[in-house]
This record gives structure tokens, sequence and C-alpha cells, in this order.
């Protein structure tokens, strides 16, 4: 029974990643907001989730909008920096992560946040979504977006949505597989993981990790071998001595039966349950073999056990029927580049509708099975990262309905690409545009299928708290004084963009960031972007030998020239567990 109705500008349902975005920027720009949440943690993938170690958008130049200001904090908050695993430039507690979203959320008097909550009910006049019921409230505006981890908006709502994969015939894909066959059946959607965290106790006096249901050591036989137990723990290793657990061979992926998340309450209920067992018997399976030094974390998450995250993390969901569909071939480098177009190629050429930008590669998950994709990453910086590619904002709306945006893995994504698609930087990034998108559509009384593209784009460029990246250059970083300027050009002139993905005529902000260190040694180059460095000083590192690797574009640069096997002095951060320098500043000669 409804109790209350709640009235707003804009609502948007789930507190993930990017319904978070999404929120906090409709309500910045001056919109009466609505957040509801299932959780009572914002920020989804990054923190309820447990994914704190993300990937993607780690370069220099793509630390923007809401996603740059979100590392920004965690520096401040976070002692002892961000480099402490090798799968990822930025790993944190997770407490701290949902400790900045909260706060983000707090300090807006038009953002109100309701948490513990379910969307159960869509209330629509003819083709437009007019509001949302839960339990015991609920809430009607002007436009209404789902930021919900699985899209189950759009299944309330009846909006079109896919589920699954898509042939080759549908799009032209060149991974798309050609037929259905026993993967397609077998895994409709990319795998979740239920993220458990472990500790280290410094001697054997961990709590022994009890067995749960359907335990079998032979799922997790063999999972760390290639890498040595130190560098498995190391994957995702988090300040205070604690591990992310979310290993894809032979760990705690779970597909069984995945198609139940979207047929009942009652048979989601079931396969999460299923694929938090898993995580605890990769856990017991862990402490077994490598010893009761480690054991389950204590007080992280905010329920009982505290080792688990709230929720899985969940790689794929429900994805909207839109105006365009990103597909592989929108993410993939355009011929003798560095960088995808920036046409999304279902939209008229000429015009260029991008609003957000990501670089991870085509990353998907199906346990036990070695999917071949077409290769999209590259070498930059000494280290493999992504082909730059861009989201349009004609995926975020429904092709057939009105008052309605997505925010989450939930755009109008192929499945194929979903796996670029779907990393959290990103998702930050559409959640974002979504927010902005949303408020500027209040302001000018317009449905979001007619507010005027360049309006939301300009919006995202001149944000006065968090500019945002439209137009992926590896060569300009946000601070620099040309930004703006070379972001409209290439709106302006799309057929501009250079294939290299560097703009012409870029100066350098040189400033160090804060928990630089100098060291002086020998420069290596071992291969074409790849570098090694011997320690001569400080004395405490003398004789080690680090890989170099930078997130900094002129950097970048100066590593492809410098000669082989001469003293160079740098400054930087060392990250153990990559054993890697992560190099911010080199005096040459």
């Amino acid at each position: 029974m409804v109790h209350q109705t709640y009235t707003a500008d804009v609502l948007i349902v789930g507190g993930g990643t990017g319904g978070t975005a999404a929120a906090i920027q409709a309500a910045r720009r001056g919109a009466k907001t609505i957040l509801v949440s299932e959780f009572p943690w914002l920020g989804g993938m990054l923190t309820s989730a447990g994914v704190s170690a993300p990937d993607g958008n780690e370069l220099e130049a793509f630390q923007t909008g809401l996603w740059g200001a979100f590392l920004q904090e965690l520096r401040q908050r976070q002692s002892g920096g961000l480099d402490n695993s090798w799968v990822s430039f930025f790993s944190y507690d997770p407490r701290i992560g949902a400790e900045i979203f909260a706060d983000w959320v707090q300090e807006l008097p038009n953002l109100h946040w309701i948490s513990g909550q379910v969307p159960l009910e869509v209330f629509r006049q003819g083709d437009s979504i007019t509001g949302v019921r839960f339990a015991d409230f609920a809430v009607t505006a002007k436009v209404i977006l789902d930021g919900t981890e699985l899209g189950d908006l759009l299944a309330l709502a009846e909006i079109p949505y896919r589920w699954g994969w898509e042939l080759q015939s549908e799009w032209g894909e060149p991974s798309a597989p050609v037929t259905f066959n026993s993967l397609t059946q077998r895994y409709p959607v990319q795998v979740p993981t239920y993220v458990v965290i472990m500790q280290d106790f410094g001697e054997a006096v961990a709590p022994e990790i009890p067995i749960a249901p359907n335990y079998n050591p032979s799922q997790f036989t063999g999972a760390w071998d290639s890498y040595g137990a130190e560098t498995f723990l190391n994957y995702g290793r988090l300040p205070g001595g604690l591990f992310m657990m979310n290993w894809p061979i032979c760990g705690n992926d779970y597909g069984e039966g995945v198609g139940r998340l979207i047929e009942s309450d009652v048979s989601r209920g079931e396969f999460i349950q299923e694929s938090r067992w898993h995580s605890q018997n990769f856990a017991h399976f862990i402490q077994k073999q490598l010893g009761r030094r480690y054991g389950l974390a204590e007080k992280v998450f905010t329920h009982t056990p505290t080792a688990f995250a709230l929720h899985p993390y969940y790689r794929e969901s429900r994805r909207l029927v839109g105006l365009s569909t990103v597909r592989e071939q929108d993410i993939l480098p355009i011929a003798k580049g560095r960088v995808a177009s920036i046409f999304n190629d279902a939209i008229a050429l000429g015009v260029c509708e991008a609003i957000a930008v990501g670089n991870y590669a085509n990353d998907h998950h199906y346990p036990g099975v070695q999917f071949p994709l077409q290769p999209k990453s590259i070498r930059w910086g000494g280290r493999w990262t992504g082909t730059p590619f861009t989201i349009p904002y004609s995926c975020l709306i429904p092709a057939t309905t009105d008052g309605f945006l997505v925010c989450e893995k939930n755009i109008s994504v192929s499945h194929i690409a979903n796996g670029a698609t779907r990393l959290q930087p990103v998702v930050m990034g559409i959640g974002q545009a979504a927010g902005m998108a949303a408020a500027i559509c209040v302001e000018l009384n317009c449905q979001p299928r007619d507010l005027p593209i360049r309006k939301l784009q300009t919006a995202l460029l001149e944000d006065n708290r968090s500019k945002a990246l439209i137009i992926p250059l590896f060569n300009l970083p946000p601070n620099h004084s040309d930004w703006r300027h070379w972001q409209l050009y290439y709106l302006d002139n799309p057929q501009a963009y250079p294939v290299s993905g560097d703009c012409p005529d870029s100066a350098f902000d040189k400033a160090l960031i804060q928990e630089s260190n100098c060291f002086t040694g020998i420069f290596y180059r071992l291969s074409q972007q790849e570098y090694r460095f011997t320690v001569t000083a400080p004395a405490t590192y003398q004789g080690q030998s680090w890989q170099l690797v930078t997130l900094r574009s002129h950097i970048d640069e100066q590593l492809r020239a410098y000669p082989d096997e001469q003293l160079v002095t740098l400054w930087g951060r060392y990250n153990p567990s990559g054993n890697w320098l992560l190099v911010e500043h080199l005096n040459e000669g």
C-alpha cells in the first residue's frame, strides 16, 4: 500500500556506480532529485559489490568528471596512496569509497536519498514513464532513470530490452558467433562474481573458513599455478592487509544457471546464494592451500558476515533497445590508429554524439572458457591499456518510450561490446551524462530524445565541479589550459579527429603528485613500450629491477625516446605488488 507520494524533477532508481553519479550530477545542476537504492552503500561496483580495484580510464588524460573527482578524494582520504595491487592503478578500502559517495550526496539539499527499497511497479501515461512505486511510497518525476544493477526498471516498465547474445548476422560484429551454440546457451550473459575480501592476520590465527554447500575443490585447483601464491594474492591487494578476491581463473566467477537472475525474485535469490557459497568455498580453498594466516576479513561491509560484498559484481544486465546501439565495431581501433571512431556507426555520418569515454580492453568472463575476441589492447606508457572509445547519448534513450533514461550497464549495447562498456569508470561517466541530461531536460521542459546534444556536451565540458571528458585525447589532461578548446574543436570538426589520439601543440603540466619519490638508476629498453630500471639510489632499493610505467602522456614520449642503458633520475611511486615504478617526472641528461 502506498502511504506517501513524493514528487521530484528527476528520479534515479538504483544506487550503483551509474545511478549514484547520475543523482549527484542532476542535483548539482539544480534539479530536485530523489535517489532510491536497494543497499545502504552507494557506488555499486566501486563499493557495495566490493570491486575496489577498478579497471579502465586510468591514463591521466582520462581521469575526468566524477571519476577523476572520486580518485582525487581517494588519494586525500586513504593514507599510503592507491598503488597497492597489480590489477589496477587504484585500489582502496571500499569503506572509504562508500564514505565519499555518502558525503557527496549529503552535501546536496535538493537530493533526497532513500535506501533499502526496490521498485515494484512503474507508472505510465501512454508512451511516457511518469513514476515508480516502492513498498510503501511512490515517486513521480519528469525524468526517471534506471540505475539498477540488472535493468529491473526496463522489465517493470515493459521497455524493450536485450538479454543474451547477438549473432554475427545481426550487426556484423567480428567476434560474434555465427550460430547459437553450447556457450551461448550455458552463459547467455557474462557471469557475475560474488567478491569476498580476505585478510592477512600475520600468523596462523585466522578463524577457520567453513565449507559452504556444493564444495568441490577441483573447481579451484590450479587457480594461481601460473602466477605463484604471492602474486595471486597481490592481484587485488588493498590497504591494511586486505585482499579483494575477484579471480577469474578457477576462481569465484559463478555462472551456473545465470539466466535465473531475471526469471523471478525467488530464482534470483537462489542464484545469489549459490554464488556467495561459491566464493566462500574459494576462500576456504585458499586458506587450506596457503594456511591459516589468511582468513575472512573483519568489519569491512555493513552486514554479517562482513567479508562478503553487499551483492554480486554483475558484469552484464538487461540491455536497452535504444535509439542507437554500441557494437563491437564502435569500440575497436580505426585503421592504422590508436583510437576508435568518435562516430557511432548506427548514427548518421557527420554527427558526434559522444557523452562519455572508455578505454578498457574487451573482457568477457565465462568460467572455464577462453572466448576469442577481436583485440583492442594497445601498448602505452610501458604497459598494456585499451583503445579509447566513446559512448553516444542516443544509446541511453529508449527507442519508443519518453520520460526515461538508462545510466548503468543497461545502455543499448551489444553483448560483445558490453565487455568494454561495463567497466566502472565508463559507467560512472554514463551516469554523470545521464544525470546532466535529465536535469537539462527539466530546465528546457523537453523529452530526453529532444535534448540538443551540443547543450549536453557543453554542460559536461563546462561543469563547475567535475568537468567531464567527451573526446579522448591521450596528450590533453583536464588541467591543460587548452583542454576545453580542443574538446570543442573536435566536436565541431569530428572528421579532423586524429587517428593517433594526440592533439597538436600540447604542453604539459609537469607538477608532481604529492606522494612522488626520487630514484636514480639505469634505464633499459627491452622492446617497444617495455622498459626496466635498475636502482642505484636510494640505498634501500639498490640493485632492484623494476618495470617502468606511466599514466602521463609527456612521460610516455620521454620513455619512448630515452637512450638504452643510460643513467636516469625519476620521480614516481613504487608499487611492490606490480613490481613497477609509476613515473611522474623524468630528468633527462
